[in-house]
């Protein structure tokens, strides 16, 4: 019974660290345009993609740096599994999250959500100075 105690400890544990870091950008992903421009001519819309970073369990425990990066990274994967290239983003939220009693409360960040429109562009755009990192 001791070491199922132990091993359950440990993979918490190495679960928390891992949900500390942002999400993992796929190298084909990195050429996914992210802007808040509108979308150029002779796109073709895929649909609507979500990438989120945090929650309850480990969100706290993430730096809100890692939380942008990873929601942004994740959006990117998304976006690049769908076949599109471009994504104008719609909107970026950040949840917090808020406990304590009368006398004390605390609380912070513990997640990012961003939500786009996905294209797929013949002639990707090639400048980034529009790009959001």
């Amino acid at each position: 019974m001791r070491f199922v105690h132990r091993l359950f400890v440990g993979c918490l544990f190495v679960f928390s660290i891992a949900g500390c870091a942002a999400t993992k950008l796929k190298p084909a992903a990195a050429r996914v345009l992210v802007t808040r421009q509108p979308v150029p001519q002779g796109c073709e819309y895929l649909g609507t993609v979500i990438g989120e970073q945090g929650g309850s369990a480990v969100g706290g425990l993430t730096s809100n740096k890692n939380l942008a990066q990873g929601a942004m990274n994740d959006m990117k994967n998304k976006a690049h599994a769908m076949g599109a290239n471009y994504v104008v983003l719609e909107d970026t939220r950040a949840g917090n999250t808020i406990s304590g009693s009368h006398g004390s409360i605390s609380g912070g960040q513990t997640d990012v959500t961003n939500t786009g429109n996905a294209y797929r562009c013949e002639s990707a755009p090639t400048t980034t100075s529009a790009a959001i990192p």
